[in-house]
């Protein structure tokens, strides 16, 4: 049996009811995809964004959907060892890899190291979304799991001062037609840490350079998020169900016990429909 094969079995057997069935639930509940579909999937080159291919592959080709799915990888500005180990492992995980390059690292170095962060995202998926565009594809999928749909959730909470969430899908609002999807939104980031160890790949881990450049000098690498991650992995030892309640939490909302809400840019007061 080939290594890829050998992957691709641990995520059907060993790893049924921590991955592949979560995956499945995801797909099926909130109708991530459809008869027909045209997929990007995006490859950062970390362990999350390859599993999702891994599964995105198995649900191809033993799921009764008929999709197509491209398997994308945007060069940022990767150095040299990041660039081959990504090319390296798509070999290892027989997944079919096109890579397109941008300069988005070169534009970022020359910006304020306030906006840098900000700037490369909203780059980011401007790249990726014209390049759906130009393969023809009507969704794009992400990598994110449901570790980092529960840390959104209180960073908004916390230094946003709202109550929102990381969703399964989401519209675009610049590309008509084009939807992203989170395939992986169900799936603990505990078993992708364990899925990859059992199958011993080493993953690129944080690839940006400008990172490492004020990290490496200003001690800095404590981001709000990692802060975030390390409160709940606290909290779980206090109450294991912690992490489940507080994304339960958000599809379970009592809108007769809050302030207020907001939809589409408009608020609403409970004052606005009190009645003594």
């Amino acid at each position: 049996m080939e290594k890829y094969q050998e992957i691709e079995r641990s995520i059907i057997k060993k790893y049924r009811k921590e991955i592949w069935s979560k995956f499945i639930k995801a797909i099926q509940d909130y109708q991530l995809i459809e008869e027909n579909d045209k997929i990007m999937v995006c490859i950062s080159g970390g362990k999350d964004s390859f599993l999702m291919a891994k599964c995105i592959q198995e649900l191809k080709r033993h799921g009764k959907i008929n999709f197509q799915a491209h398997f994308v990888v945007m060069d940022p500005g990767y150095n040299d060892f990041n660039r081959n180990l990504i090319i390296e492992n798509a070999k290892i995980l027989n997944v079919p890899i096109e890579i397109f390059k941008t300069d988005i690292y070169d534009v970022v170095a020359k910006i304020d190291s306030k906006t840098s962060c900000y700037l490369c995202a909203r780059m980011r998926r401007g790249h990726l979304y014209n390049r759906a565009m130009e393969l023809g594809c009507n969704k794009i999928a992400l990598g994110h799991h449901f570790d980092d749909v529960i840390e959104t959730t209180l960073l908004s909470m916390f230094y946003g001062a709202e109550i929102k969430t990381m969703m399964p899908k989401l519209p675009s609002d610049n590309f008509p037609g084009l939807e992203l999807i989170r395939p992986m939104y169900l799936i603990k980031e505990e078993a992708i840490c364990s899925w990859r160890d059992f199958n011993k790949i080493t993953f690129i881990n944080c690839a940006c350079r400008f990172t490492e450049k004020y990290c490496a000098t200003n001690d800095t690498s404590t981001s709000k998020r990692k802060e975030i991650k390390e409160m709940i992995k606290n909290l779980r030892k206090i109450n294991k169900e912690i992490d489940h309640n507080i994304f339960k939490s958000l599809d379970n909302i009592n809108l007769n016990c809050v302030l207020g809400v907001k939809k589409d840019g408009q608020y609403q007061s409970f004052l606005d429909n009190y009645k003594k």
